[in-house]
């Protein structure tokens, strides 16, 4: 973790931070000595300006606040802690009032370390601003997903253990296996045996971890219900290349439909990378209307590595240049792609 040693700030004025875990593993706490932080924006959505005092962020997520200068004119420490580990690490900044009469003073403030609840209650609050952006008289809150029937569920649970003698991560026990040729290229031109599709099942298997190019395909502008299980101790991220989803619930223990009970289907945030925490679920609903082969992927970056990932395909029949534009001519290709010939744009 690093901080920018200085933050200068005038009194009185109200600022906007965007505060990013681009980290590999671990979930980070933020905060700043005897000052408020207002969320309003997550990852492209405006949120109900909701205060608080320290917040999680995530690997992979991202937040702006609102922090108003309206303390006396000092030094005040910024703080970044890790969340959720043994060690708790920890890194300072300083905020500096202009004009300030001194430096930094007293204790750093502590924030949380393993404490699950507090941050599961925390994302719950954050919402959506339904009344924010968008062109009048259309708010961004005019999306109304809580009422469109989801056509599909699918399950997502992870897993850990050995394949081989070497340690693995895995999705539904498929530890994914990278193919010798980029899986849209092999989509494209229609190649053969670089991937199958369904050689990850949608439902968890329970079954030992195995190695294969992990493809699930879903159909084109279809409404799909996506729950990540987490049966294991640590706090995971997940992240979907090309979409953004609602986060419609979440919560400890297993999943079952009865927990569709309390999912948030008015204003649930819309983002791209959304946490599960241990012995948890988390469920999302998203809207399928982007054609390709989407990467979804653990933001743990060893996990990533060694298997903890997979490819959605998004398919449909149609050729039409509305649903998909064609490979750029200039593409480079490789592997069995090599020597095929591209349509101009």
């Amino acid at each position: 973790m690093a901080m920018h040693n200085l933050v200068h700030r005038a009194q009185g004025k109200t600022y906007r931070l965007r505060i990013s875990n681009v980290g590999l593993q671990h979930s980070l706490n933020f905060r700043i000595q005897n000052h408020k932080m207002k969320v309003v924006e997550v990852e492209g959505t405006h949120t109900l300006q909701t205060t608080f005092s320290s917040f999680d962020v995530h690997v992979g997520q991202s937040y702006s606040v609102l922090v108003t200068a309206d303390q006396p004119a000092h030094d005040y420490y910024v703080v970044v802690s890790s969340r959720f580990t043994s060690t708790v690490l920890t890194t300072t900044g300083v905020l500096r009032y202009s004009g300030s009469s001194g430096g930094v003073s007293g204790p750093i403030p502590g924030g949380p370390t393993i404490q699950i609840d507090w941050s599961l209650n925390q994302a719950r609050a954050i919402r959506t601003n339904l009344t924010a952006s968008g062109p009048r008289p259309n708010p961004q809150g005019s999306y109304h997903y809580g009422m469109i029937n989801t056509t599909r569920t699918i399950r997502l649970a992870s897993s850990a253990g050995q394949v081989n003698g070497k340690q693995r991560y895995a999705v539904n026990s498929v530890s994914f296996k990278p193919a010798d040729t980029p899986l849209k290229l092999a989509d494209y031109f229609k190649i053969d045996g670089v991937y199958r599709v369904g050689s990850v099942q949608s439902q968890p298997t329970g079954g030992g971890i195995y190695l294969d190019t992990s493809v699930l395909q879903a159909d084109y502008r279809t409404f799909v219900e996506i729950v990540f299980e987490n049966p294991e101790n640590i706090v995971q991220t997940w992240h979907l290349d090309g979409y953004s989803f609602w986060v419609v619930g979440m919560d400890g223990g297993k999943w079952s439909p009865d927990s569709r009970n309390e999912y948030n289907l008015r204003d649930a945030l819309a983002r791209c990378t959304v946490q599960v925490y241990p012995s948890s679920w988390t469920a999302i609903y998203i809207a399928l209307d982007n054609v390709g082969m989407w990467n979804l992927r653990s933001e743990f970056w060893a996990r990533q590595y060694l298997g903890q990932q997979l490819y959605l395909r998004v398919y449909t029949t149609s050729t039409s240049l509305r649903d998909e534009f064609p490979i750029p001519k200039n593409a480079l290709l490789c592997g069995r792609a090599s020597g095929r010939s591209t349509r101009p744009l």
